[in-house]
């Protein structure tokens, strides 16, 4: 395998990078990145909304991102480094978690650390999860990716997957929750990421044997930014890929109960209903007006301004609708 090199530190870009040598080169990669901003990355099969706290993630900024493989939602961001390893193989015995988690883990136990393949996809240190992996399969070859939590924010990790049960309904992918821990806690004189990183290429490339690196060219590059801009970074294939849902959420208006119940395909808004004892028709008209508009912050807050709900100059939909619309 060969390592990339002069990877961005943008999960959008790399998300577009692993599907672009996967698709359009018959040589053997390994790629290790991190992301500068935070994110949530979703599979590719689950509903995107229902795997993230989306009333904290929209405060904060933070974007959420699908990537090409299957599997549940993982945290990305300064702390958490990413490994990728693209290859080719025989047609049906191609995705094998412990196989392509082997170099990590042993990596990890040169280091001293306990490290080991544990369940369906995980690496695990002392029970807590350090790595979450997941595979995709494009003909004849295999992109599999994994995180490794170094030294990242948990209490950021785990504010922004914290999901809000009852809320979502539909037939997608769960993501599993596990307790979670930093690499960097087991080491005693922990280094900064970018050392790490840097000790983990030296050992994947002596593992594979690997000489040289691989630099895009800038013809290449140009294709992965386009494939970034025009595919994971769209509302279309982050959120509307979603699977089918309803969502049931409540709130409270000028001391009125309310009750939001939404059916959503495609990410656009296919029914709505706002309940509550004592709603003026302006809260009647949000719900017929809601129809056919993307179940989004954006969309909902036109909504409300439209309906004298929200004052005209708001740009940002308020805490307290977020968690009834969401």
């Amino acid at each position: 395998m060969i390592p990339v090199k002069n990877i961005r530190n943008d999960a959008c870009y790399c998300l577009a990078l692993e599907e672009y040598l996967l698709r359009n080169s018959s040589k053997e990669f390994f790629l290790l990145w991190h992301s500068e901003k935070p994110c949530v990355i979703v599979g590719k099969h689950q509903n995107a909304l229902a795997e993230v706290n989306y009333p904290y993630i929209y405060a904060n900024g933070i974007n959420v991102y699908r990537r090409l493989s299957g599997g549940g939602t993982v945290f990305h961001g300064p702390g958490n480094l990413s490994f990728t390893f693209i290859g080719n193989g025989e047609t049906g015995k191609l995705v094998d978690f412990k196989k392509h988690t082997a170099p990590v883990t042993g990596f990890l136990q040169s280091l001293g650390i306990p490290a080991t393949f544990e369940g369906k996809n995980n690496i695990r240190v002392n029970g807590y999860k350090v790595s979450g992996n997941a595979g995709h399969v494009y003909k004849n070859r295999v992109l599999h990716h994994g995180t490794l939590l170094y030294d990242a924010d948990l209490n950021l990790l785990n504010e922004s997957i914290r999901i809000q049960a009852g809320r979502y309904k539909d037939k997608s992918v769960q993501s599993i929750r596990s307790r979670v821990a930093n690499i960097a806690d087991y080491l005693t004189d922990a280094p900064q990421m970018d050392v790490f990183m840097e000790q983990l290429s030296a050992y994947l490339s002596a593992r594979f044997g690997s000489e040289g690196a691989y630099a895009l060219a800038e013809e290449d590059d140009q294709k992965v930014r386009s494939l970034a801009e025009k595919k994971y970074s769209q509302w279309e294939w982050n959120f509307s890929y979603s699977p089918a849902y309803s969502f049931h959420g409540k709130g409270s208006w000028h001391q009125i109960d309310m009750r939001v119940e939404l059916q959503v395909k495609n990410g656009i808004i296919t029914s709505a209903q706002i309940g509550g004892t004592g709603l003026p028709p302006e809260w009647l008209a949000v719900g017929t007006n809601l129809e056919g508009k993307r179940h989004e912050a954006g969309d909902v807050l036109c909504v409300l301004r439209e309906q004298a709900l929200i004052p005209s100059g708001t740009n940002r939909l308020p805490g307290e609708w977020l968690k009834m619309f969401f």
